[in-house]
């Protein structure tokens, strides 16, 4: 499995990153992308996939637009040429929270658009409560490599999204009974080959987790509980589910498998 979507820069893991990223490699997570939402956040990202072995983001959140400027965006051009750099983003919309003017979030979000286009870049999407002048900007601009992260909506966002041709990353937010209850029945809209699989740790832990983890901090090695309850929702197989959800990380990031988990797979071989 690949955890497409994980905030390991976030501060309640700077203590102990190391026994995170062991124990979701020791739970089936073959790699990570490791999750940028600033200009600062994304050179950590790249520092805590180089030295993990993993994959990043280089983007700058919504919530952060009012901070970007043309320094900002030359710091994203220079980090996207990192081998370990393999989306821009997180970018987008987000007016829920509102914690930049949505002005200032539309201009930033068209110019990491733009900059990912330049550099044949996927975008890691984030949208919420924003739908439909989202899927707006992205038609207007013509993108379509990329992946609506941690889809939350309904079926004519969805429909939206994979007009556009982008892949859909689902979270724990699909174990939630009281909000994620949609999620079982979209999910089966999904294309096989356009689903991807999230934690967005240390985040939406999924709500049915027993024994749930101290603080409620969620982390990937809890990607197989999501991976679960989505084939549960499919009537599928849980590692077909994965195995498809892992090609498709790989297809649209170009990404392979880990050394270390290449090296386990050798060693159990042996």
């Amino acid at each position: 499995m690949i955890d497409i979507g994980a905030n390991l820069t976030h501060a309640s893991f700077h203590e102990d990153v190391e026994a995170v990223v062991a124990r979701a490699r020791a739970a089936g997570i073959d790699t990570l992308v490791v999750t940028g939402t600033t200009a600062a956040e994304s050179r950590t990202a790249c520092k805590i996939a180089e030295r993990f072995d993993l994959y990043a983001t280089a983007g700058v959140h919504p919530h952060h637009a009012r901070d970007c400027g043309p320094d900002t965006l030359a710091e994203l051009k220079e980090l996207a040429g990192h081998a370990r750099i393999v989306a821009l983003g997180e970018c987008g919309l987000d007016f829920n929270r509102n914690y930049s003017p949505h002005p200032d979030q539309e201009k930033c979000f068209v110019a990491q658009l733009e900059l990912g286009l330049e550099l044949a870049k996927p975008l890691f999407l984030h949208s919420r409560d924003a739908h439909p002048r989202f899927a707006d900007i992205l038609r207007a601009h013509g993108v379509s490599k990329g992946v609506a992260h941690c889809f939350t909506g309904e079926r004519e966002e969805l429909r939206a999204y994979l007009d556009l041709g982008l892949y859909i990353g689902i979270t724990g937010w699909i174990c939630d009974e009281r909000r994620g209850q949609h999620l079982l029945e979209l999910v089966r809209e999904i294309p096989r080959d356009r689903l991807l699989v999230e934690t967005d740790a240390p985040y939406l832990t999924p709500r049915d987790l027993r024994p749930q983890p101290k603080a409620r901090r969620n982390e990937p090695a809890f990607l197989p509980h999501i991976v679960n309850t989505v084939a549960r929702a499919l009537a599928r197989p849980a590692e077909e589910v994965a195995h498809e959800t892992t090609r498709n990380a790989q297809t649209l990031f170009g990404i392979r498998e880990s050394r270390a988990t290449t090296h386990e797979k050798r060693s159990a071989a042996a």
